[in-house]
């Protein structure tokens, strides 16, 4: 009896630790993995079908950047409280953050037309129109942001992460050659020609996006995580980001050992799918499939979201999830007109989304840099982060991430305009 009694008591601080984790375990994983939307699904599955595993190497790489950016965006959220456009606001003055507030809206608008067009293409490989699938998806959406609780809209997003194993299961039924994917993964591979140097750097430039840093950010604040937390904030960071690269790896693994065997080139996340099931059975096509209708849903639901809390936050609004909608009515009107709107585009007769979401591509990377270079001079604030702000080490790290970054988005967007 004796025993067993000091059994628990020894493992009472573990369970206390792991109920604390839970409790504060979100905003992390949902933020990394809604990073892998219809646009970023489409991409890997892309870069898998055209060369391979020749760029699994970079997933590593992919994989430390995004760790460095997410948790000082979740340190900022932590330590000061406040959300990213409110710091940028206080900082930097109205004017100049309402300029950038109105580029990041319109490439939000332009991204959240992509997810509904990634709801669009699923379920057309089911045989489902649209007409049908994107009204459903946007009500379903609305419905669950503005009726919910916070608990039950973090719960579902959470289960909505988890469902991206679908990606993992596609990858192994596709039974690709495992030496082959260890070879990809460790040995370095550069072809000198345009389309794989574009393919390396958008690969790069999907991995962290601006609406990443403002909505985890806020709805770490939202979530009221305390700095005495912020250690298990950091699991959450580091799982979400992980989880994020692998399933995105799959989607590489599970299209380089079915389309690029067969020399079967895609342009989409939709031609992808179709073309599994001849190669990796009806099972490898449905779930690749609807892993697409679960990443697209996730994201239309993350990305006006996202914007409702950066344009509030940017403005001095009220903007949080516990509140009840006539306490944030401007918050909740922001995200309503961001769904009805790209939903809306999806359904007009519109041939190609194409040069929308070139534009928003662009948009992004020319954004990316400031928002990440503002990030640092925020995160080396001492008045707002103290003993918290970024040490030496630290800094050299991140601002060597940051210049990788910025060298690859504008390289990126330099190839857009001046194709080669």
């Amino acid at each position: 009896m004796r025993a067993g009694n000091l059994f628990w008591k020894r493992l009472k601080p573990y369970r206390i630790r792991l109920a604390l984790l839970l409790a504060v375990v979100g905003p992390g994983i949902i933020t990394a993995n809604v990073d892998n939307d219809a646009g970023g699904i489409t991409t890997y599955s892309v870069a898998g079908a055209h060369y391979g595993y020749a760029l699994l190497w970079m997933m590593p790489l992919v994989a430390i950047a995004l760790i460095i950016v997410q948790e000082m965006s979740a340190r900022l959220g932590v330590v000061t409280g406040k959300g990213l456009a409110d710091l940028i606001r206080e900082s930097f003055g109205v004017r100049a953050t309402a300029v950038l507030i109105a580029l990041l809206v319109f490439a939000n608008l332009a991204n959240t037309v992509s997810e509904f067009a990634g709801v669009a293409a699923s379920m057309e490989i089911f045989g489902v129109s649209k007409y049908i699938s994107v009204p459903l998806a946007a009500i379903l959406v609305w419905f669950l942001i503005l009726k919910a609780d916070y608990r039950t809209v973090e719960r579902v997003f959470l289960i909505a992460s988890a469902i991206y194993l679908s990606y993992i299961a596609s990858g192994v039924l596709a039974h690709p050659q495992w030496d082959d994917v260890w070879q990809g993964l460790t040995t370095p591979t550069f072809l000198p020609e345009s389309g794989f140097i574009i393919m390396f750097i958008t690969i790069i430039g999907t991995t962290i996006a601006p609406w990443m840093q403002f909505y985890q950010q806020s709805s770490i604040v939202d979530k009221g995580i305390a700095v005495k937390n912020y250690r298990y904030e950091v699991v959450d960071v580091i799982v979400g980001s992980l989880f994020a690269v692998v399933v995105a790896t799959f989607i590489m693994i599970a299209c380089a050992g079915t389309l690029y065997r067969e020399g079967i080139t895609v342009q989409s996340a939709k031609d992808a799918a179709l073309a599994l099931g001849p190669l990796a059975g009806k099972y490898a096509q449905a779930l690749f499939a609807f892993g697409l209708l679960n990443a697209s849903l996730f994201s239309a639901a993350i990305l006006p979201l996202s914007t409702a809390y950066l344009v509030c936050e940017a403005f001095g609004w009220e903007a949080s999830l516990h509140r009840e909608i006539n306490e944030v009515k401007i918050f909740f009107a922001i995200y309503t007109t961001l769904i009805i709107l790209g939903a809306g585009i999806i359904l007009t007769p519109i041939k190609s989304l194409i040069q929308a979401m070139l534009a928003s591509q662009t948009l992004n990377g020319i954004l990316l840099p400031v928002i990440l270079i503002v990030m640092l001079i925020l995160i080396n604030n001492s008045r707002l982060m103290g003993e918290h702000r970024n040490h030496t080490g630290l800094n050299i790290i991140a601002w060597l991430t940051v210049i990788i970054l910025i060298s690859l988005t504008l390289a990126l967007v330099v190839f857009s305009v001046f194709p080669v």
